[in-house]
């Protein structure tokens, strides 16, 4: 399986950087594991969005899979209250 290239929008590195540090490793990891199971166990893809999600404990990472180019595009990364 070919290994995506992970990218995130300005804005979701503003969110990250706000994150709290208990949770900031656990996120960080499971975007780093998207780049070789983009569709992990526990994924959902939004409705009337082309968005997937995946839960770390209270909070939601929203990103984009990018077949063609072999990219993900990281969206949004939240509290589950404010992500959506």
């Amino acid at each position: 399986m070919a290994k995506f290239k992970i990218v995130f929008k300005k804005s979701a590195i503003k969110e990250i950087n706000k994150l709290p540090s208990v949770y900031l490793k656990k996120i960080l990891y499971r975007i780093k594991s998207l780049a070789t199971n983009p569709r992990p166990i526990g994924y959902t893809k939004l409705t009337n969005k082309e968005l997937f999600r995946i839960r770390v404990g209270k909070y939601r990472i929203l990103y984009e899979i990018r077949d063609n180019l072999l990219t993900i595009v990281v969206v949004k990364v939240g509290h589950r209250k404010d992500v959506y």
